[in-house]
């Protein structure tokens, strides 16, 4: 029969092997994060070449100037209101639809490529160009579109004044669509 194990002698790992075993766990991350690394290195040298890491580096060593710096310009009146002002503009931007806006700019950016494109010409336009023009359906329609921003401008909006909800949870005013 076997003898009765008294005793468990542990083995130690001398500091050496324990240094081998960490540097071969970092190598094996370093290989498998190979691409993220690489990516890393290259931004980084991407940002040295610009200066932004000059400029983090500076900013970092006079950090306690460029707070006292920064305290002093946000102390003003006027960096107050701006940054009241500012507020109040994401606010209002947050409680636009962009996907009722985005026809719209679209249409904004062909008139301002038409516009690019104009050359003055100098002749004069008289009565009965323009006429003629409202029977042009580009005109037509972007006379149409003008109305019917003109009418929602007019329109009562007091019960939207200082909404924060989205703008699908909004009460949203019907606009009658109009033909011909």
């Amino acid at each position: 029969m076997a003898k009765a194990i008294k005793q468990i002698k542990r083995i130690e790992i001398t500091e050496e092997q324990k240094h081998e075993r960490d540097l071969h766990e970092v190598e094996e991350a370093l290989l498998k994060n190979k691409e993220a690394i690489l990516e890393t290195l290259e931004v980084l040298g991407h940002m040295k070449e610009r200066g932004v890491l000059s400029l983090a580096s500076a900013l970092f060593g006079q950090g306690d100037k460029v707070l006292h710096t920064l305290v002093k310009a946000a102390d003003k009146p006027e960096a107050a209101n701006t940054l009241k002002n500012l507020l109040l503009l994401v606010g209002v931007l947050g409680t636009l639809n962009v996907s009722q806006l985005e026809p719209l700019l679209l249409k904004l950016n062909s008139g301002i490529a038409r516009v690019a494109k104009y050359r003055d010409n100098e002749e004069e336009i008289g009565y009965f160009d323009i006429f003629r023009s409202l029977k042009d359906p580009e005109v037509n329609n972007a006379i149409g579109l003008l109305f019917e921003f003109m009418k929602g401008m007019g329109e009562d909006t007091s019960d939207l004044e200082r909404n924060t909800q989205l703008p699908e949870d909004q009460a949203l005013h019907k606009v009658p669509h109009h033909s011909g």
